[in-house]
C-alpha cells in the first residue's frame, strides 16, 4: 500500500491505522490493544461462544430451538445496527475507511455509521447497558422453560467468565476509551490521546481533562 493510499485509509490520522512501522518506541506499545491481532479476534470469539453453544443447544433440546432464530435475528441487529453506532462508532478501529468493521470484538460487522470521535453520551452508555442485558437474558427463560437445567448453569457461567476474562484482559487495554466496561488506565489514554488531535479536541471539548505530563514524541 502506497502513502497516498494509506492516508485515504485513514482520514482521520488515527494512529492505529497508520503504518505499524510508527509504533516503534512507542511507550503504548504492548501495553493497549491498539493494532488488530487475529489473536484478540480469536479469544473474544472463544469467550462467546463458549456461552452461546450451551445456550443454543440446551434451548433445541429443550423443544424451543426456533426461538434461537429470533436471538439470531437481534445479534444481528445489535452488532450491525445498534451496537455499532452507540458503542463502536466511538472506537478508533472505526475511523478506517470502508463499509466494514476490522476490530477485535465486532470484526466484520457493517459500518452504517460515520465515526464519531467523542465520548460515548450517558444516553448511549444506558442503551448499550439495556442492549447487552437483551443479548445476555435471551436465552434463559427457554432454558429453563425447556428443563435444560444442566445446560442453562454451563450458559450462564459462560456468561460469566465472558464478561470476567474481558474486564480483566481486554477491556484494561482497549482503546474504545468511553465504553462503561472499559478499564484502561488514564495516564495510557492520555497518552493516546496525545497522539490522536481528532480524538483529543473531541473529547476535550466534551470536558476531558489530560494529565500534566506531555509525551517527548507528541
Amino acid at each position: 500500500m502506497t502513502i497516498a493510499e494509506q492516508q485515504d485509509n485513514n482520514p482521520y490520522d488515527i494512529c492505529t491505522w497508520r503504518p505499524e512501522t510508527e509504533c516503534e518506541g512507542c511507550p503504548l506499545r504492548d501495553r493497549l490493544k491498539c493494532r488488530f491481532r487475529t489473536g484478540d479476534l480469536l479469544h473474544f470469539m472463544a469467550l462467546f461462544i463458549g456461552f452461546a453453544t450451551p445456550a443454543i443447544i440446551g434451548a433445541i433440546r429443550g423443544g424451543y430451538g426456533w426461538w434461537m432464530l429470533g436471538w439470531f435475528a437481534f445479534d444481528m441487529f445489535f452488532f450491525n445496527v445498534w451496537e455499532s453506532r452507540i458503542l463502536c462508532s466511538h472506537c478508533p478501529y472505526y475511523a478506517e475507511e470502508g463499509s466494514t468493521l476490522h476490530c477485535i470484538a465486532n470484526y466484520g460487522s457493517l459500518k452504517l455509521w460515520r465515526y464519531h470521535p467523542e465520548p460515548m453520551s450517558r444516553t448511549e452508555k444506558v442503551q448499550l447497558w439495556i442492549g447487552l442485558a437483551i443479548l445476555s437474558v435471551f436465552p434463559f427463560p427457554f432454558l429453563l422453560l425447556g428443563r435444560q437445567f444442566a445446560l442453562a448453569f454451563v450458559a450462564f457461567w459462560g456468561l460469566v467468565l465472558f464478561f470476567w476474562t474481558l474486564s480483566k484482559y481486554t477491556c484494561t487495554q482497549c482503546v474504545n476509551f468511553s465504553c462503561p466496561l472499559n478499564r484502561t488506565p488514564k495516564a495510557f489514554r492520555d497518552e493516546y490521546l496525545r497522539r490522536n488531535p481528532t480524538m483529543r479536541k473531541a473529547w476535550e471539548e466534551s470536558g476531558w481533562q489530560m494529565g500534566d505530563v506531555e509525551s517527548k514524541d507528541s
